[in-house]
């Protein structure tokens, strides 16, 4: 019996994707979390954000098989962030061509905070935001990806495309960088 020309290729049997299908909607919910959080990190407004990580997850569909096969059993995760790190980098550039004007969020206060609530902390949260924009955006995506994302080193340095020591250097300049700004 001759192969079939390469062009008229049966997809894969059902049961295949229907395993493929499963592992990802398990590696969506591992992970919404994750890469929503790095998204609105990067782009700073929920909506943005949404409309980022349903891309990531999208162009994640497109190359999950591939994905697994590649990734010899490791997480999947810096490989997300990765995508997420690329699609952000497209929406400052598209945005960078197209200026908009920004739209003020507007919302209903629900419960007023008290002036104690307010006050507390306030001055040295704003000197680590303040600081944390005064960082390269490497160094800033660094922290995020190690300190609100809970990454280690390993799948830091998997996201970032660097070695392991590279991505500890990174992380140790940055956090020092951070504290003489704070503390400066």
């Amino acid at each position: 019996m001759p192969s079939p020309e390469p062009s008229k290729v049966a997809p894969p049997p059902r049961d295949g994707k229907a395993e493929l299908d499963r592992a990802f909607s398990e590696l969506y919910r591992s992970h919404l979390r994750d890469v929503f959080s790095y998204a609105y990190y990067r782009v700073g407004n929920h909506h943005d954000a949404e409309d980022l990580t349903e891309q990531t997850f999208l162009q994640a569909y497109r190359h999950f098989e591939r994905a697994r096969q590649e990734s010899d059993g490791r997480p999947l995760r810096p490989w997300l962030i990765r995508i997420a790190h690329n699609l952000a980098a497209n929406h400052y550039r598209d945005r960078a061509r197209k200026p908009q004007t920004p739209i003020d969020d507007t919302h209903v206060i629900t419960a007023p905070h008290t002036t104690e609530d307010l006050v507390a902390g306030r001055e040295e949260l704003g000197a680590i935001l303040h600081g944390i924009e005064e960082l390269s955006t490497e160094r800033r995506d660094a922290l995020v990806m190690r300190f609100a994302l809970g990454m280690d080193n390993r799948e830091i340095a998997r996201a970032m495309g660097k070695t392991d020591g590279a991505t500890k250097v990174l992380l140790h300049r940055a956090v020092k960088q951070l504290e003489g700004i704070v503390r400066g």
